[in-house]
């Protein structure tokens, strides 16, 4: 594999300092990515060691060959590739309307500065309020169904991101804002070429966060309104006491939060970039 040359003629600028610097933060990187190689590999092996001795009871603790087993069966007759997609599409939804919602909720408080203070203190209240304790309204109101899980998922998430995207509109820098007023600007104007770009980026951080808020609300409609689903299938396997399910589950929610973490970080290099 050919080193490109601008590569080179860079790193040949570099002082015996610098190109010393670039290698230890490399190694460091490296050093952490099998760090965590490492501890996740000797976690699952001791994990292993202890069902087959008996130091725990595999009955309520499983063991990662059986729930490896599981997940070959489960993925075999298609029934686990259909719950995931399920709550990958659920989340999907509810994360792409708490976006939605909360950038058009956010511009008009901006601006309408009243309609923001009026609004603000309700909003605080609803984003405190345990959104597990509005599910079963939800589910009254709504019926099951997917509308109803949806719905949860908005609920977590949505009224903390109209607050955090409000308060970072707000936070622009007023000298700006009274740059295009001089210029003969409008609001408007000045919302679109001033306060909205320069937030993009904590945009992109409050959606990393809402991104795992709306999968946690979907999990939660999943447990109380739905008949498919990852969180479905927790509440099920806990029923019928087939713990390995509800592991299994478990295992595969962490892998998509991790996933769509990953996702949106690679979002905001390239943004940033």
């Amino acid at each position: 594999m050919k080193t490109p040359k601008n590569k080179i003629k860079a790193n040949e600028n570099y002082s015996e300092g610098q190109r010393n610097f670039l290698h230890r933060k490399k190694l460091y990187r490296i050093s952490i990515t099998w760090g965590r190689i490492l501890f996740l590999f000797s976690f699952l092996l001791l994990w292993q060691i202890a069902a087959d001795r008996k130091w725990i009871d595999s009955f309520y603790f499983s063991s990662p060959l059986a729930i490896l087993q599981l997940f070959y069966e489960k993925m075999s007759s298609l029934e686990l590739p259909i719950h995931i997609s399920i709550t990958l599409m659920e989340s999907g939804i509810s994360f792409l309307l708490i976006i939605l919602l909360s950038l058009i909720a956010a511009s008009c408080f901006w601006y309408f500065p009243a309609l923001g203070q009026m609004l603000e203190p309700f909003l605080i209240l609803l984003n405190s309020l345990p959104k597990s304790a509005l599910a079963p309204l939800i589910i009254v109101w709504m019926g099951t169904g997917y509308p109803t899980i949806i719905l949860c998922g908005i609920s977590v998430g949505l009224f903390g991101c109209i607050l955090n995207l409000y308060q970072t509109f707000g936070q622009t820098d007023p000298e700006r804002i009274k740059l295009i007023t001089t210029l003969g600007g409008n609001r408007l104007q000045a919302f679109t070429k001033v306060v909205f770009p320069g937030s993009i980026p904590a945009f992109i951080s409050i959606s990393k966060v809402n991104i795992g808020l709306a999968l946690v609300g979907v999990i939660i409609g999943e447990f109380l309104a739905g008949r498919q689903g990852l969180g479905y299938l927790i509440i099920y396997g806990s029923q019928v006491f087939q713990l390995d399910l509800v592991i299994l589950s478990i295992l595969i929610l962490c892998a998509i939060a991790v996933l769509l973490y990953g996702i949106m970080n690679l979002l905001e290099r390239k943004l940033n970039r």
